[in-house]
């Protein structure tokens, strides 16, 4: 399940945001520091594919991927030498797989602090950097001393004078010129700033109008090296909590498309390399996420290591060549699944059922 932790001023609405997108009820109070322990959620993801197989297959059950997200304490200009809550809680978010930054656009006098989203950036950029580069600090002598003994180190612990330099000049990873593979090798330190970048940019109700206009100084600011998505997250909360037919209805009337969750997953999927395949049935229909490029096999682990381990070869048709023969005996007897071995790269929209022995 891939993880997203939110990381924003106090009071840039990145619990409203959680709510948005999980449809929970986390506390989002108009001053600093209302979230102090994490809020942890999950949110499915919106497939016509997968509800479109599940039909054909009159599925009992149908599980579609899954996303989590996790909220923090709002971080503040000075957190890592301990101002406001400090940069501790940024523990809760290290194992995240992308890193979304959550932006205020708009003045309010009972919200504090700076209505500009790229001084924002700006603070939680510093923020960041300062903590990974207290983590390399902790580290990066223990290794130094590791290497004189394990000559295998040593081109970790180049890779970790190449972060120091640039997390000592206050500049995240993301956005320096480190090449990928001195980017793998400090993997392993979960540091926050070698991960994905995604800006949400938070504009007010009366800014529906001039979201795009709002998001691109971020956009610019940032040159590629993260997404920026702009919407209004007061309103996608209120449209959250709501049941499906009333959400939809809310959403067109104000002109917000699909709303937050499909536009946020697009671009997390999107920027993450992330695709899908489906095992469908009378018992079950599914969704199960992998990564761009990965082979058969992994696929197959994604549902279990054994499938994996024991891997002989999988059956495969995608999804649309598999709804218009009608069901998956059908396509079998029409001679149309093809028969893939352990080098088979998987494509998003395949179907596909495992043969493994182990």
């Amino acid at each position: 399940m891939e993880k997203f932790g939110f990381v924003g001023l106090p009071n840039a609405g990145k619990s409203s945001l959680y709510n948005a997108l999980s449809g929970g009820s986390a506390l989002a109070a108009p001053y600093a520091f209302a979230t102090k322990d994490p809020n942890v959620g999950m949110a499915k993801v919106p497939d016509h594919r997968l509800e479109k197989l599940a039909a054909m297959s009159s599925s009992k059950n149908v599980i579609p991927a899954s996303v989590q997200f996790v909220d923090i304490g709002g971080l503040v200009e000075g957190a890592s030498t301990g101002e406001g809550l400090g940069n501790k809680f940024l523990a809760n978010i290290r194992e995240s797989d992308a890193i979304v930054f959550v932006l205020r656009a708009f003045e309010d006098d009972d919200v504090p602090g700076p209505s500009d989203p790229l001084e924002h950036l700006r603070i939680v950029e510093i923020e960041l950097a300062l903590a990974d580069l207290e983590t390399v600090e902790s580290q990066i002598e223990k290794r130094r001393k590791a290497a004189k003994f394990d000559k295998t180190v040593a081109d970790e612990v180049a890779a970790l004078d190449r972060a120091y330099a640039v997390l000592a000049e206050g500049s995240p990873i993301y956005r320096s010129n480190l090449d990928e593979e001195t980017r793998t090798l400090i993997k392993s330190y979960f540091l926050l700033t070698n991960k994905p970048v995604l800006a949400i940019v938070n504009v007010s109700e009366n800014d529906l109008d001039r979201i795009d206009e709002l998001a691109a100084p971020v956009a610019a600011e940032l040159g590629g090296c993260g997404e920026v998505i702009g919407m209004c997250v007061q309103l996608e909360a209120e449209a959250g909590q709501l049941d499906a037919d009333e959400r939809a209805e809310m959403l067109e009337g104000l002109g917000l498309g699909e709303g937050a969750l499909p536009r946020f997953l697009n671009t997390a999927y999107r920027m993450l390399g992330l695709r899908t395949y489906f095992t469908t049935g009378e018992k079950e229909s599914r969704a199960w996420t992998f990564r761009a490029g990965a082979k058969a096999p992994e696929c197959a682990g994604v549902i279990h290591s054994d499938f994996q381990r024991g891997f002989i070869r999988a059956e495969v048709i995608h999804w649309d060549d598999l709804l218009e023969v009608g069901s998956w005996s059908k396509a079998r007897d029409a001679g149309i699944l093809r028969v893939e071995g352990k080098e088979y790269v998987a494509a998003d929209g395949d179907v596909m059922e495992f043969r493994f022995n182990v």
